[in-house]
């Protein structure tokens, strides 16, 4: 099979499409004919060496597609399902995956807008879960317009909480449609907030990690309330929670979010997509930045 794989550290330009054996899945597990692939900012952390060190590596860890062979004791899935998921390995973004976490494709979505899906659900869940959001919580989500931001606002609602987004000026009708109240960031943002929920809100999830954290911590009443999934440093500055999926994973999200989906009360992002060969416009495309919505390969 074809798969993406860089075998140095660099730019774009290292990422090759070679030849490999394929996959088969292991018992619990699932192998999809891939469709298309999410592309997702620690793909050119990996590339650049920022996280693994080990070479040469294959890239991705969310995908859709059909299931082509099953593992030992899978009851859930047949071969000629659609489904998405993550992979047993970060080997997506290929012609064949193993998805070792799975659930079926929402009938009313395309391939390439279920691969969308996966990482900004399961961050957003996780965070949510962490957080401990529900019906009648205040919710502030610093960074709300992003693919995760715009996740966390949707499940929030979902969950009955009233959701405030930070976002520029050109996204607030955009999070509005999404069910959020939007605020402008930047300086005043404390400020801004308090003229929405003059006693604060009850928590706040920072997705942006734009240095923020102290005004999160006032408005929320303390590090407790606050969960960030972007700014590591600040979180051990300022006592606050860093979300990592290494810490435990929402995985429950994947079979949750298909009837939210069908009901409406889930907007998928826009997909933006790249032929499997055209990996390094893809990253070139992400690492410019100012892509709305998400970024997917697609095979076949």
């Amino acid at each position: 099979m074809k798969a993406v794989r860089f075998s140095r550290f660099g730019g774009p330009e290292v990422l090759e499409l070679v030849e490999l054996p394929d996959p088969h899945p292991g018992p619990g597990q699932v192998r999809i004919a891939v469709r298309a692939a999410g592309l997702n900012p620690s793909d050119w952390k990996k590339r650049e060496g920022l996280m693994d060190q080990e070479l040469p590596q294959t890239m991705g860890h969310e995908a859709a597609g059909v299931v082509d062979e099953v593992g030992a004791g899978v009851t859930d899935a047949a071969v000629g399902d659609r489904v998405f998921g993550f992979t047993a390995e970060e080997a997506a973004q290929a012609e064949s995956a193993v998805l070792a976490h799975y659930a079926p494709i929402p009938a009313v979505l395309g391939f390439a807008a279920a691969a969308a899906l996966p990482a900004a659900v399961e961050t957003a869940t996780r965070a949510l879960d962490t957080l401990g959001v529900a019906a009648g919580h205040t919710l502030l989500v610093n960074g709300a317009s992003g693919n995760v931001g715009g996740a966390a606002v949707q499940l929030a609602v979902a969950r009955g909480a009233r959701v405030i987004g930070t976002a520029g000026a050109a996204n607030h009708d955009y999070l509005r449609a999404l069910g959020a109240e939007p605020v402008a960031y930047g300086a005043g943002l404390a400020g801004r907030v308090r003229a929405l929920v003059p006693g604060g809100v009850d928590r706040a999830l920072d997705v942006a990690g734009s240095g923020v954290l102290p005004e999160l911590i006032g408005l929320a009443g303390g590090a407790e309330h606050v969960v960030t999934v972007a700014d590591f440093a600040g979180a051990q500055e300022h006592g606050v929670t860093f979300s990592r999926g290494d810490t435990g994973r929402a995985l429950h999200v994947l079979s949750e979010i298909g009837p939210l989906i069908e009901s409406g009360r889930f907007a998928v992002p826009d997909v933006r997509t790249y032929p499997l060969a055209e990996v390094a416009a893809a990253h070139r495309a992400g690492e410019a930045g100012g892509v709305r919505g998400k970024l997917v390969l697609v095979v076949g």
